[in-house]
């Protein structure tokens, strides 16, 4: 018989005969166990199977939730970075319009650079000439201040000259008026001696008397005083070519000097002078003198 013939044979025939013969069972469960694992050992190990298949299906979930989470972080960090990205990019655009803007005004400015140094080119030509011309300026200045210092010394020689000159003029003149103040005084006061006693019956003294404490002048000295004397009146005189206002001062004290010494009152105060210091004018109202100067006239005698 052929193979194929005996191989449908036996599974044709072999279910009847196991069933009949439970030798022959046993005989093909053990010819086959060596292929086959048993059904409860093949369980176990099926059940292991599927648990691990249970378990790496978890463990791929749990990744790939882990991975979706992740997926979606990342999405998020990605669309932020985009959402940075194109606000950058917005500030790119923008910054780059303001440089475009600088650029402009910095070409602008590089502009009005170089044509302010252009300027300052042409005022620095034109400082040099000033220069050249101030530095012939000031030649010429220190040729004229050597003139002017020539010019000064000889001036200052013609001044030294004048007032050498000037000084003697100077004395000379002041001797003169001195000598003519003293001349005129005296004359004064001989022609007032001279009316007032022959003519009014009026008694004119010219006293000399010594301040041995120096109450008048500060030390001892001779004082002298006029007096005009007429039934009882005492009048005190100063007779002055020019008296200021210390000579005010002094008059006073010097009639006061004589009414204390000599017990008598003093009715009135008279100075005659030409020239009368304006400053002396309140000192003599204060003190009560009265002041004849110019054409002043002196009435009551």
């Amino acid at each position: 018989m052929e193979q194929a013939e005996i191989i449908a044979l036996i599974q044709r025939e072999l279910p009847r005969l196991i069933a009949q013969d439970p030798s022959l069972r046993d005989f093909v469960l053990r010819t086959v166990s060596e292929l086959y694992v048993p059904r409860r050992e093949a369980d176990i190990k099926f059940d292991r199977i599927l648990d691990e298949l249970r378990r790496d299906r978890e463990e791929q979930a749990r990744r790939w939730e882990e991975q979706a989470r992740r997926w979606q972080e990342q999405d998020r960090k990605w669309e932020e970075q985009a959402r940075r990205w194109e606000e950058q990019d917005r500030r790119w655009q923008e910054q780059a319009r303001r440089w475009e803007q600088q650029d402009q005004r910095w070409q602008e400015q590089a502009r009005r650079w170089e044509e302010q140094d252009r300027r300052w080119q042409e005022q620095a030509r034109r400082w040099e000439e000033q220069a050249r011309r101030w530095e012939q300026q000031d030649q010429r200045w220190e040729e004229q201040a050597r003139r002017w210092e020539e010019q000064d010394r000889r001036w200052h020689e013609q001044l030294a000259e004048i007032r050498r000159l000037d000084k003697r003029f100077e004395s000379t003149i002041g001797a003169l008026g001195a000598r003519w103040g003293i001349a005129s005084e005296t004359s004064f006061r001989n022609a007032l001696v001279g009316i007032l006693t022959e003519s009014f019956g009026v008694e004119v003294l010219n006293l000399t008397l010594y301040d041995q404490e120096g109450e008048v002048f500060g030390r001892p000295d001779q004082v002298e005083l006029d007096l005009i004397i007429k039934n009882g009146l005492t009048i005190a005189c100063e007779i002055k070519s020019s008296i200021d206002k210390a000579g005010m001062y002094i008059f006073d004290r010097k009639v006061n000097f004589y009414a204390r010494h000599h017990q008598r009152q003093i009715d009135r105060k008279i100075v005659i002078s030409p020239m009368v210091d304006p400053r002396a004018r309140p000192v003599a109202e204060a003190l009560g003198i009265e002041i004849y100067s110019y054409a002043d006239a002196v009435e009551g005698l």
